[in-house]
């Protein structure tokens, strides 16, 4: 966890890397809960048979579970001690560049891209790179953004 004691401490670590999460295994269990969750049953996520016959021979986690995991990666590395909330603003870039196959490790190396004042806070624009283990492409790049409150 990377902790910062203010939100400016944190601010003036603009066009810097931040944190690289701990490993986070995406299993098939989390696969059809997030399947269930938003009505998305494409084979290919949630058939371990004809996934096996398909392009990657296993279920592939869905782009946007990929993407939904940065709300925690965040979570489990980045503090700010007085910040009062975080909300998620939104994303202005997202990129899938290779599949999740099921039981992969995934991490983000977290980067703080800018930071700007609004009323009773800040927000960070991030650039997070999410890496599965032993892939040398990454799986998914997001620009996100987020607004802290004191």
């Amino acid at each position: 966890m990377k902790t910062f004691d203010t939100l400016a401490d944190l601010a003036a670590c603009a066009g810097q890397e931040i944190t690289v999460t701990d490993w986070h295994l995406v299993t098939q269990e989390a696969i059809d809960k997030f399947a269930d969750a938003t009505g998305d049953h494409q084979w290919i996520h949630v058939d371990p048979e004809r996934a096996k016959a398909g392009p990657f021979g296993t279920t592939i986690a869905h782009g946007y579970l990929t993407l939904s995991l940065l709300s925690g990666f965040f979570d489990r590395s980045v503090q700010v001690r007085d910040a009062r909330m975080v909300i998620n603003y939104g994303s202005n870039r997202v990129r899938f560049m290779s599949p999740v196959p099921v039981n992969s490790r995934l991490r983000a190396r977290i980067e703080l891209l800018g930071a700007t004042p609004i009323e009773g806070g800040m927000q960070l624009t991030w650039r997070s790179t999410v890496e599965r283990e032993g892939c040398d492409k990454p799986v998914c790049v997001a620009e996100s953004l987020t607004r802290y409150y004191l």
